[in-house]
């Protein structure tokens, strides 16, 4: 699809993704924001709204901060939250008659990094003011519920 864009004489400048495996990577060369809502959205798939645990709460309280705060600070609390909580991620469960185990708590593990990875595409849009990139896929996904709307009308 790049390729083809820019037969067409289209010049992209940024890309806003949704965090899709593997996307990234056809845009090489080119600023890409990853889209803060749908980062929220999977911290908060990961750890429901309402956890019962507290390093789960802690990296929620996290995640909703992602908006206001800058890749620096994110990165801080992210080490913080790590270097805290790093025993009790790494607890292990082992399965009744035989040698294997898995992580307890596998979701929490699983939100932190993908945190952790996708921490440096979080803030690009700070990194290049000139551009305007926005955070979020949000005025995108509003033009595609007016054009649904026309084709309804339609």
């Amino acid at each position: 699809m790049r390729k083809y864009l820019e037969s067409l004489g289209y010049a992209l400048q940024a890309v806003v993704l949704e965090g899709k495996r593997g996307i990234r990577s056809v845009f090489k060369g080119i600023p890409v924001q990853m889209c803060q809502f749908h980062q929220w959205s999977i911290v908060r798939r990961k750890l429901t709204l309402y956890p019962k645990l507290p390093a789960h709460w802690e990296l929620l309280h996290i995640g909703m901060e992602i908006p206001r705060l800058s890749e620096g600070e994110l990165a801080h609390k992210l080490t913080t939250f790590e270097k805290k909580w790093h025993e009790f991620m790494n607890e292990k469960t082992y399965i009744i008659g035989c040698r294997r185990w898995y992580y307890t708590h596998k979701k929490l593990r699983s939100a932190l990094y993908s945190l952790k990875c996708n921490l440096k595409h979080l803030y690009t849009y700070q990194q290049y003011p000139e551009l305007g990139i926005p955070n979020t896929t949000n005025s995108l996904d509003g033009t595609f519920g007016v054009l649904k709307d026309l084709l309804r009308v339609h």
